[in-house]
């Protein structure tokens, strides 16, 4: 036997604060930072909805704008008007409001006016800094579904003339403080909260099977499955007084889900996730429900001893002496998961066409090799299968 040996890397993340009624904190974290005037950056639809009045209501005479022009993955015209708002409201920090897209928009556009660059770029998780000509804008994230983005320094973006998902990876554009608030998710639509839940128990399981996993990942990773299994059906579908509960222990999961990631990176069902939103405008959650079991099937194959911490989070029995049965009846309880939340499964409901397949396999490829998840180059071949199967 060998003695663990290894390191753990934490972001800049000061704090995270979790709990109904917890949104009247984010005036008080600017103040003990010094800081006066915030820029929201959200959607159409938040950004006209009551509970934008009740994040301006919180922020007070510390609100210098908002921008709510932000579109499901960050079309770059979107960014950049979001950057042309931050040059007018001149901001000394930016809050990201409502899913993935708002809050990966508020790192971009710190990014932007960091580096005084926001092109898309093809994600590259080699590439973990880029050097600073304009200030440093620090960011909140105040999340209304459960896709997680707040807990990373990765923002992705759509490149409008390709169609392809980049981005950028930095640490400083973790936020300094998340407010995870159950009751500003309750407007959030069914479909929208359930399916960005599959995507944090896909955070989970990319993080536990990646070959650069860890005790503490495994061990966060299989916690978070067994609270999105407990808690994410009876967060919308069960009675409403104990809703915000149970919404509070998703919230809680999907921090978990993803709390190692920058020590060991996500792998396949991410990389595919980017490359179908983009190109045929397919929500994050939504890719996570059609993709999560064919990838853990594929997975199940090439690395089953990877599997225990995720076969922990399915109570499932796990032999590591012969992981391949295990790990194949994790992906099917995973798939019994996402149907009983009545989501997308496959990619023809999703409206994707079936003959375009092709054209997402090197974009696909060129994240998963870089990101380097997986011992052996993930193929051509092997996208091809994967998308037959999820077709």
């Amino acid at each position: 036997m060998q003695a663990p040996e290894g390191e753990f890397r934490f972001t800049q993340m000061e704090k995270v604060l979790y709990g109904p009624g917890k949104l009247a904190a984010i005036g008080r974290e600017m103040d003990r930072r010094g800081l006066k005037r915030a820029l929201v950056i959200t959607g159409r639809s938040l950004g006209a909805s009551p509970l934008m009045d009740r994040v301006k209501s919180a922020l007070g005479d510390r609100l210098a704008g908002v921008f709510a022009g932000i579109e499901q993955h960050v079309p770059s015209r979107t960014l950049a008007g979001a950057v042309e708002e931050a040059g007018r409201a001149q901001p000394d920090c930016l809050i990201g409001f409502g899913g993935g897209s708002p809050i990966d928009a508020a790192k971009l556009v710190a990014i932007a006016i960091m580096t005084g660059d926001w092109a898309p770029q093809a994600i590259d998780f080699r590439r973990a800094e880029t050097t600073a000509t304009g200030p440093e804008l620090p960011n909140f994230a105040l999340p209304t579904t459960l896709s997680a983005a707040e807990f990373t320094g990765g923002a992705g973006m759509t490149d409008e003339t390709t169609r392809h998902k980049g981005g950028r990876f930095d640490e400083r554009l973790v936020p300094l403080a998340v407010i995870l608030d159950p009751a500003l998710t309750l407007q959030t639509p069914d479909w929208l909260w359930a399916s960005t839940g599959i995507k944090a128990l896909d955070h989970a399981v990319e993080c536990a099977y990646s070959s650069r996993r860890q005790l503490i990942c495994d061990t966060l990773a299989a916690r978070a499955i067994r609270l999105l299994r407990a808690h994410l059906l009876p967060s919308f579908k069960g009675p409403g007084y104990d809703q915000v509960a149970h919404r509070g222990m998703c919230q809680l999961a999907a921090w978990l889900s993803i709390f190692g990631m920058v020590n060991t990176r996500l792998g396949i069902s991410h990389a595919l996730g980017h490359q179908i939103g983009a190109r045929w405008n397919v929500p994050h959650g939504v890719t996570s429900c059609i993709t999560v079991p064919h990838v853990m099937r594929f997975m199940a194959h090439t690395a089953p001893q990877r599997f225990e911490a995720i076969a922990e989070g399915f109570e499932v029995p796990f032999d590591a002496s012969d992981p391949r049965p295990g790990a194949m009846r994790c992906a099917e309880r995973a798939a019994q998961f996402i149907r009983e939340l009545n989501v997308p499964t496959r990619l023809s409901e999703a409206g994707v066409p079936r003959e375009e397949l092709d054209q997402i396999i090197e974009p696909v490829l060129a994240e998963i090799n870089g990101a380097r998840t997986l011992e052996t180059p993930v193929t051509a071949r092997d996208m091809t299968t994967l998308l037959e199967a999820a077709y």
